[in-house]
């Protein structure tokens, strides 16, 4: 469904992302696990168009988006959670909600994917006429994934979901990202928190520098002795 090809990206002039080759399946969750400075989110913003890459391509069901501005990619199919929320603190849940279909004008079918998201997460329908800003951690974290799905995505683009969050929260949003996928939205996960993005991804890339030291399925990541020993604190 999307293709990196030698995507590089700089800062200035210095490089954050080099020479970088992905494959994303349809279907599947992939995930980019990395420390701080690794370039995971400057990927997530090169594949958005928030920022235009120095060289490389990002194909999206064969067409190329390097060139394209965000909102036309939205259009496309692709959404993005971004890091630290980004939800509108002044308007009510459900006004950011439908700030997420922005792009729709199919009035049903939005209403339908309210209802979608509610069931998705009840929390938010219990909250639904509260102001975002009043909302806890792990709430703003449902309701930023529940906006980007009222875009329809075909690929939901999610950076640091659990970042900032109680582990007990973590575990619901990561069944939460489980249960979407299920439900047949392709994701791309970037996450600090290894062991849970291994937890639900069929593939994953490991970035340093801004370079892919290692990929492979979930299990040989989980299974190979140095991201056991770096990532995933297993000695």
């Amino acid at each position: 469904m999307l293709k990196i090809e030698g995507l590089t990206i700089h800062y200035g002039v210095i490089p954050a992302v080099k020479e970088l080759n992905i494959d994303i399946p349809q279907g599947k969750v992939v995930c980019l696990i990395g420390t701080n400075g690794s370039g995971k989110t400057t990927t997530l913003r090169g594949i958005s168009g928030i920022i235009k890459p120095k060289s490389g391509r990002i194909l999206f069901e064969g067409k190329d988006l390097s060139r394209l501005d965000s909102h036309e990619i939205v259009r496309m199919g692709i959404s993005q959670v971004p890091e630290g929320r980004g939800v509108f603190a002044d308007l009510t849940v459900l006004e950011n909600l439908k700030l997420g279909a922005f792009i729709r004008k199919d009035k049903q079918a939005i209403n339908k994917d309210l209802e979608e998201v509610f069931a998705l997460f009840p929390r938010l329908n219990e909250r639904k006429h509260q102001q975002s800003g009043t909302l806890s951690g792990g709430e703003q974290q449902m309701l930023a994934m529940g906006r980007a799905l009222m875009a329809r995505p075909k690929l939901l683009l999610l950076d640091e979901p659990s970042m900032g969050l109680a582990p007990i929260i973590v575990k619901e949003i990561f069944k939460i990202i489980k249960r979407i996928n299920d439900e047949g939205t392709t994701v791309l996960l970037v996450e600090q928190n290894a062991n849970m993005a291994l937890s639900v991804a069929h593939h994953g890339y490991v970035l340093e520098t801004g370079e892919i030291v290692a990929q492979g399925t979930a299990d040989e990541l989980q299974n190979n002795d140095m991201i056991r020993r770096i990532y995933l604190g297993i000695h």
